[in-house]
């Protein structure tokens, strides 16, 4: 009898010894995992390039997609707004084609740890777009595993995915092309037409042309319903919504443009303040 009460206890005992030591690791990792930075996928950085540590200061800020102006020059993808500030040290590789790449190996395979949802690498072609997005492929297949991949019919996810906006001209190279590393910032105009999400994954397009309200007064009913009508249809067909040129001094007005964008399910909200989107979309939890 006294040999059956001692194995329970010692039973009893070992049982809570592994608990105990089990407790702290699971606690552990549940700990990281909630503080774990949560991506902002709603937050688009325009003018990336503009910050003091382009791409470094959004990924900062948890921001889910940047924006990089290219031009062409002498075989060179040199990132600027306007040709007078072209620095041929600033390269797309340099500024954003490296850095991804080096942090997608550190962070085990994401842009954000544990967030396996492609960042969005918004790419404005700002010279002649059939030469320039030929030179930028070329450019994208050095980074092999880098990029989402459209192969043959299917969209093979990576940890980036480049959409090509800027000159129009870009789209016959990148229609024809089996296999292209890369995909198409569509206008409203291709809003509903037989090009797929698997070619045009985002709609884009100038606020200012579209909408007459700036943020000040009631958002008139039409409109309202204008800009609800396009984020529904985009979505039906996969597609997501971007509008640039929204307002962004910090304010009332901005922030009331950006309240309906997210009550109409907009995508993406444009802007060059990096703290004032993060703010503004950490105080609704759109994480």
């Amino acid at each position: 009898m006294a040999l059956t009460t001692r194995r329970r206890a010692l039973t009893t005992l070992g049982a809570a010894l592994a608990g105990s030591l089990a407790l702290p690791a699971t606690s552990a990792l549940a700990g990281e995992r909630a503080h774990r930075p949560r991506p902002l996928w709603r937050a688009h950085a325009h003018n990336d390039y503009a910050h003091p540590r382009p791409l470094l200061d959004a990924l900062d800020h948890r921001f889910g997609s940047v924006e990089a102006d290219i031009h062409l020059v002498d075989g060179q993808l040199l990132v600027a707004h306007d040709p007078v500030d072209l620095d041929p040290a600033r390269t797309l590789e340099s500024l954003y084609l490296d850095p991804l790449a080096a942090r997608v190996r550190a962070q085990g395979g994401s842009v954000y740890r544990g967030h396996h949802r492609p960042l969005q690498l918004l790419i404005d072609i700002k010279t002649e777009g059939a030469s320039t997005y030929l030179e930028l492929d070329r450019h994208l297949r050095r980074y092999r595993h880098l990029f989402t991949t459209y192969a043959h019919g299917r969209v093979h996810p990576g940890p980036v995915t480049a959409v090509i906006s800027g000159d129009r001209a870009a789209r016959a190279p990148m229609a024809a092309q089996t296999t292209r590393r890369a995909f198409y910032d569509g206008r409203l105009t291709d809003l509903g037409t037989a090009a797929p999400a698997s070619f045009i994954p985002l709609i884009s397009d100038n606020w200012t042309l579209n909408f007459t309200w700036q943020g000040v007064g009631a958002f008139p009913d039409a409109e309202r319903r204008k800009l609800r009508d396009i984020v529904r249809t985009a979505h039906a067909r996969g597609q997501r919504v971007r509008f640039w040129a929204t307002p962004d001094l910090p304010g009332p007005a901005r922030d009331a443009v950006w309240t309906e964008l997210l009550a109409a399910g907009a995508d993406h909200l444009n802007t060059d303040d990096l703290a004032g989107l993060e703010a503004f979309l950490d105080a609704r939890g759109t994480a």
